[in-house]
């Protein structure tokens, strides 16, 4: 089957893509040529405790799926018969169900709806740092180091910490893999969750026994990892018989409608953004939210110190990825502009423009300069250095703190206008070190394809393009992360024949920000220098405690 075998009016066909992100859950309705027709959205609640501690609740975020799925057909008008496929991503968090799919408590709260533990939750910090100490083969295919994000640290904690609870869970899910058992009650696992998160070794088909038991979770291996995942399969496989009638009753769809092995959600917007040229490799995606995350492709493996991967057929099938970024990337620039003190009057502002502070703010400072690249001259004497969750890549170094160099007693709103563009420098700082140590290692890239939503102001791409020296790309696609989600959609549908040949038919290209000229890059390789020995310094000179890294 094909578009083209669709194209009458009355045998239209439709895919619907889910991302279920940090903040929101929303869905997007597609028809086969890519265009999106709808999309849906509904908040989901985050819960934070001391002690880094960020939970969520499973059951809310399956009815808000539910809900956004009915909300995205009906809002489209298309008959819900004519959805052929269903794909979804989701963050990295882990979800903790009993027997018959009950939620378990995975905190102190003791409350049994928040059963996840969120990818951001850093509980997990010295359970990850005693196993980077032991070591073990399998964390060549993690940068060198686990991190706390990942599941298995997390589980460890659970077995440490609430051994009751690690007895009890029948299942232990990535939370993409969750949403698709719960739609088809199939337990088959993604590549993509289990190989980036999880250490499962994709290029040789098995987990690696010695693992889990050197680092104390010996009673997985024992189990033949059966609360893991014994079936591994590939992102875009039609899983079990489609939705069930339970899930389709719930989603307002059609019993056996094809449902797809997922992704993790940054990985979703690398397949809806790295098809763009026909050549995988030569684009670095970049997904720009809550955090940040860069995903490279490649033919061959390149291991790349201090950057996750390489990772086979997580992202494109049948290529190998290595996957880097900022573990706070949008929420820095949020975290950064909520301390100064004229920050309450610019959020007002922001409000009654019906606009988010961020998006305000590069309004704002695109009003004072002639072109994108000169806002570089408002936050002169400014240097910021975001790493308030630490640095995910190159250095893999969960105790990294941000760093704010160069603030005087101004308190106007002008001044909050510099630091945010002071901010956003840092961030495409980052980003040019992760691409510059990538290279060094073999995984060269020539352009950055940018998704998500805190990248999606010509501004913000522009500065990124002068800050990292490649030329940034905006896809035509309004929703690159929900159209990854949807082509999985469309190849478990059968609509097109493999995830790759999806990528190049329905990605393309619908804006260009090249870096500027060299007094630019002038400025902006003085502004590199000093992120990089504010970073240096900020090590050096931390407790002696946080340096065990």
């Amino acid at each position: 089957m094909t578009p083209a075998q669709n194209s009458s009016e009355g045998a239209q066909q439709y895919v619907i893509g889910v991302d279920v992100g940090t903040g929101s859950a929303r869905a997007g309705l597609f028809d086969l040529s890519g265009k999106m027709l709808s999309v849906a959205k509904r908040d989901i609640t985050l819960f934070r405790e001391a002690g880094s501690i960020v939970e969520q609740s499973s059951t809310e975020i399956w009815n808000a799926v539910c809900a956004i799925i009915r909300e995205a057909v009906a809002s489209a008008g298309v008959d819900p018969t004519r959805v052929v496929g269903l794909g979804f991503d989701a963050t990295c968090s882990l979800v903790v169900l009993g027997e018959g799919g009950k939620p378990l408590a995975v905190g102190p709260s003791e409350k049994a709806e928040r059963n996840i533990i969120v990818w951001m939750d850093h509980r997990a910090v010295a359970q990850a740092e005693r196993i980077n100490a032991m070591g073990h083969d399998v964390l060549r295919y993690v940068g060198g180091r686990i991190s706390p994000e990942m599941e298995t640290p997390k589980i460890l904690w659970l077995k440490e910490n609430r051994p009751a609870i690690f007895a009890a869970a029948w299942q232990f899910f990535d939370l993409a893999d969750f949403l698709t058992w719960k739609s088809t009650g199939d337990l088959s696992r993604s590549t993509c969750t289990v190989t980036c998160k999880w250490t499962y070794l994709a290029h040789e088909a098995r987990w690696d026994e010695s693992y889990f038991e050197k680092i104390g979770l010996n009673e997985l291996a024992a189990e033949g990892f059966a609360r893991i995942g014994t079936a591994i399969v590939e992102p875009g496989i039609r899983l079990g018989q489609g939705l069930t009638e339970e899930a389709a009753n719930e989603m307002g769809l059609k019993p056996g409608t094809a449902v797809a092995a997922g992704m993790i959600d940054a990985h979703a917007g690398g397949i809806g953004t790295v098809g763009i040229g026909g050549n995988p490799t030569e684009n670095l995606a970049y997904v720009f939210g809550t955090s940040s995350c860069t995903m490279t492709s490649t033919a061959e493996p390149v291991f790349v110190p201090g950057v996750w991967g390489p990772y086979y057929s997580a992202m494109v099938p049948g290529m190998w990825l290595n996957e880097g970024g900022q573990s706070a990337a949008g929420a820095a620039i949020d975290q950064l502009l909520s301390f100064h003190p004229a920050a309450s009057e610019a959020t007002a502002r922001a409000r009654v423009a019906g606009k988010s502070l961020p998006a305000f703010m590069a309004e704002i400072a695109t009003g004072k300069v002639a072109n994108a690249s000169e806002a570089v001259e408002l936050a002169a004497g400014l240097h910021v250095v975001p790493e308030f969750l630490g640095n995910r890549a190159p250095f893999a170094d969960p105790h990294a703190r941000a760093v704010i160099a160069g603030l005087g007693m101004e308190r106007d709103f002008d001044n909050l206008v510099a630091l945010y563009i002071a901010g956003l420098c840092g961030i495409g700082y980052g980003l040019r070190q992760i691409i510059e140590t990538q290279a060094k290692a073999g995984a060269s890239v020539e352009r950055v394809v940018i998704s998500g939503g805190a990248g999606a102001s010509p501004l913000v791409r522009q500065i990124l393009a002068d800050a990292c020296g490649k030329p940034v790309l905006a896809p035509v696609a309004e929703e690159p992360v929900l159209l990854g989600s949807a082509i999985l959609g469309s190849v478990a549908a059968g609509v097109y024949p493999d995830v790759r040949h999806a990528m190049g038919t329905l990605s393309s290209v619908a804006s260009v920000y090249e870096p500027r000229d060299q007094d630019m890059v002038g400025v902006h390789e003085q502004r590199y220098q000093a992120f990089l020995s504010l970073q240096e310094i900020s090590r050096k000179i931390r407790p002696s405690t946080a340096l065990a890294v």
